[in-house]
Order: C-alpha cells, then structure tokens, then sequence
C-alpha cells in the first residue's frame, strides 16, 4: 500500500497522533493509499513554519523568487508522468486529462514566475512640488489554500504560484479525497530547494484541520476552492480577524446557442463542456438553452455525439473520454437531480444509468446523461449537478435567453454560440457572470483573471489580477527638504 507524508517546514512527517487516512480508487472501490490526519497541532506546526520563512522569502527579489518556481516548474515536468498517475487512480480521470493537468500546473509556475516581475507601483503627483506619494505592492503574509478534489493539482497549483511568487508562504490543505497527487506536487518544490517553511502541505476533515488552519491569528489570507456552501462558512471564520479571503466557488452555468451558430462547433463545444471530467468542473455546463428552430435538431446531434464518449479505467485505458465519478455521494447527488427532472415530467434521450459489463461491477461509473423539455423547478436547472448530467431546453427570442441564463443563484462563467455580433455584444453586457466564452468553451486561461460573480465566489483566480490577490497596497509620502 502506497504510504504519503505531510509536508510541514520542509520535512516528510507522520501526524502527532499517528491516525491515517484510507485513500480509495474510484474506478475499483479499493484502498490503495494512506495518508497521515493532520491534528490542530500538526497546523500549528505548519503555520509558524510559514510565518518563520515568509520575511525572509518576501525580502527576496521577485527575479530571486522566480527562479525557484521556474525550478518546481521543470521538476514537476519531469514527474509528470508519475503524478499523473497517482492523480488518476485517486480521482478517477483518464491518464492523458490528468497528465495535461500536471504539466498546465508546470506552465502556471512558469507564468507566475514571470508575471511578478512585472507587477510595477506608483508615482503619483501631489499639489506640492516637494511632495511624492509612492503606492507599491507587498505580499499580504501566510497563505492558507484549501482546494477540491477535481482539479487536485491544477487548482493548487493556481493558488501556490500566485502565492509564493508574491512572496507569500504557503499550508495548503487538499482533500482528503485526493490528497496524494497534491502533496507530490508540493514535493517538487523541496526537490527545487525552496527554503524550508515556505510551502507546507496537510490533510485532514475541513471542520477539523481546515478550521484550525483559517482560524490560526499568523495565516493572513485564505484561498478556497469548493463549493458555495462550504465558502459561506470559510468567509465567516475569516471575518474574525478580517483575512484576506478569495473564494471560488460553485457554478451552474449555461450554454446559449442560437440557430445561427456554427452548429457542428456548438454540439462539440456542448459536449466538451458538459461531460468533461464527468462533469465534476465548477465551470461546466449544467442547462443549455437552444433557439426553438434548432431545438430538436440540436438534441438529436447532442445526443448522437454524447453517446459516442468512452468510458473506463482511466489507467487501463488512458485514451478513454471520461472515467468514474469520484465518490458514490457524488453519483447519488447526479441520480437525485435525475430522477428529481423525471417525476417533474423531463425525460432522458441519452444516458441516465450506470454502465454494465464485468469491468464495471466496481466503481462509480455512470453514463453521460441529457434531460430534455426541462423547466426551472428542476433541481438540474437550478443547483450544481457537479456530475455527467445536463438539462435542455428551448427559448424563443434574445430577452428570453438572457433571463433564463440569469436566473441562478450563481455566476462563474457562461456560455454563447453565434455569429450574430449584435447578440454576441447583448449577450455578454447582461449576463451576470465573471467569465463569458464566446464561440468556445474554455475561459479559464492562465494569463486573464478567472472568478465568479454572486454566490460563485469573490475575489480572482489566474492572471495580474490573480497575483495581486496575494498582495497589500502601501502607500509613501515622501516629502522633500
């Protein structure tokens, strides 16, 4: 059995209480891992840690701070394979999506590396000549990063690289779903020599470690991943002290297509976007909506397209489109929203059960599910499925599309085919949501900010923006003799 320590002030540690945690293969249901349970002290100690390095790390020169992530950057390339691997067999996903996971992670080193650098400050003018105000940017402190487990590495990977080129050290806390991935990750950076204390990694129940890690007076800012509802509570803990906190979280977000589309291009996109990672994605599409003149066209295609996706082992086939569900909660939650559609009178066109066959017996495997001539009174319609299942419906004129993409709690992204520019400029004015893919279906890019409007989070993720998340505004007044 696989055996993985935390990481605290640059050593390989066992818990203070020597309690483990089982880590489960969700295309098998087998244990295949343990991990050790971080206790309120085992935080302490990764905390102080961090707050012991982070004066030293921050008087580094951005350039000096730089030349560590580029390092990580190249190590976790060349264990990208191996991390990889691990990350599919606790997750699920097929080898050749956790791969890209990894090496995206190496390429976010990279940028951050870079962008740091150039991240300038401010000479502004006074009504005295003698007089200069200068603003400059300076790291907020300890970071806490709390992450999911859909994303392990990428999502960490956003968080400790705007972090730490910041000059900001860092205890993250993945899942305990899939925590081994993240803390091989972790490792990269004490194979690149990195001072001890600046990257420390823990794991453990959120109501356990995850309080006493946002709740610790040294941790000066909170980065989060996760659901709407968890963010709730961790920006209430952070009110204590008023932490520095972005949040991203839940989606449900919806696709627009419009009968002038490239309409080859929208069923791929929609297929993409909806069944990707079975559809455990913040940003995947959770209701679509069709112009009433392509609405059975649209789902015939959909339909016909979704049905040809591959699903298995994603170590024995590494190939395959989608693997399993993370979790049996995970797939009880899509079938409830399912079956919840059924009883309103939805009906399914594809999908909408598990695959059989003896390599299936084992494992939380489900096929990709569409529920057409659905309506808002559906819980598919209005909360996060965070699974392989979408809801369809038409529309009949411009105001009506943006309505019903706007009716939602959330706000993380959206989605639009058209080659109508009038639309396309209507559209993403008045859809409420921080991110608007246009003709595409991937808005989260490394070098433009990523968040969430309403109950999808605060603050950014990715980008200067992203970076300066991780940062405090100073201003001097400078006066002259």
């Amino acid at each position: 059995m696989k055996k993985q320590l935390m990481l605290i002030n640059g050593k390989w540690a066992e818990s203070s209480n020597d309690e483990w945690l089982e880590v489960v293969n969700p295309a098998t249901e087998e244990v295949f891992a343990k991990v050790p349970v971080a206790t309120p002290e085992d935080v302490k100690k990764a905390v102080c840690a961090a707050q012991d390095a982070f004066f030293p790390w921050a008087k580094l020169s951005p350039a000096q701070r730089a030349d560590y992530l580029y390092r990580a950057g190249e190590i976790i390339l060349q264990k990208s394979a191996e991390i990889a691997r691990t990350l599919t067999t606790e997750q699920g996903k097929p080898l050749k999506e956790a791969e890209g996971e990894v090496k995206g992670s190496a390429k976010v080193m990279r940028y951050f590396a870079e962008e740091v650098q150039r991240i300038y400050g401010d000479i502004i003018p006074a009504t005295e000549a003698k007089i200069k105000s200068f603003v400059i940017h300076q790291p907020v402190g300890v970071v806490a990063a709390i992450t999911p487990w859909n994303y392990p590495v990428q999502l960490l990977a956003w968080k400790v690289g705007a972090a730490l080129s910041a000059g900001c050290t860092v205890v993250a806390k993945p899942s305990s779903e899939t925590p081994l991935s993240p803390l091989e990750f972790l490792g990269c950076f004490i194979d690149a020599k990195i001072p001890a204390g600046v990257v420390n990694g823990l794991v453990g129940p959120g109501k356990v470690v995850g309080d006493a890690l946002i709740k610790h007076p040294a941790v000066r800012k909170v980065a989060f991943t996760g659901s709407t509802e968890a963010g709730k509570k961790v920006m209430s803990a952070c009110s204590g002290n008023f932490k520095k906190v972005s949040l991203e979280l839940g989606g449900q977000c919806p696709l627009i297509v419009f009968s002038d589309c490239d309409f080859e291009r929208a069923i791929k996109g929609a297929v993409r976007r909806s069944f990707r990672n079975m559809g455990q994605v913040c940003n995947a599409v959770n209701r679509i909506y069709v112009e009433e003149k392509i609405y059975g066209k649209f789902i015939e295609k959909f339909a016909q397209e979704t049905g040809k996706l591959v699903i298995d082992n994603g170590l024995k086939n590494p190939s395959a489109d989608l693997g399993p569900m993370v979790s049996q909660d995970a797939l009880d939650k899509v079938i409830e929203h399912i079956d919840d559609a059924l009883k309103k009178g939805a009906r399914i066109v594809c999908g909408g059960e598990k695959l059989e066959g003896e390599k299936f017996k084992k494992g939380f495997f489900y096929k990709p599910t569409i529920v057409v001539d659905v309506n808002h009174s559906m819980l598919i319609m209005q909360e996060e499925t965070f699974g392989p299942a979408v809801g369809v419906m038409s529309f009949k004129d411009l105001a009506e599309a943006i309505k019903l993409a706007n009716d939602t709690q959330y706000g993380l992204a959206a989605y639009l085919y058209t080659n109508n520019v009038h639309i396309i400029h209507k559209v993403c004015e008045e859809l409420e949501c921080g991110s608007v893919g246009v003709n595409n279906v991937d808005v989260a890019t490394i070098n433009v900010p990523y968040g969430g409007w309403k109950e999808s989070g605060v603050g950014q993720e990715l980008g200067r923006q992203g970076l300066e998340e991780y940062m405090q505004i100073k201003h001097i007044k400078l006066e002259f003799f």
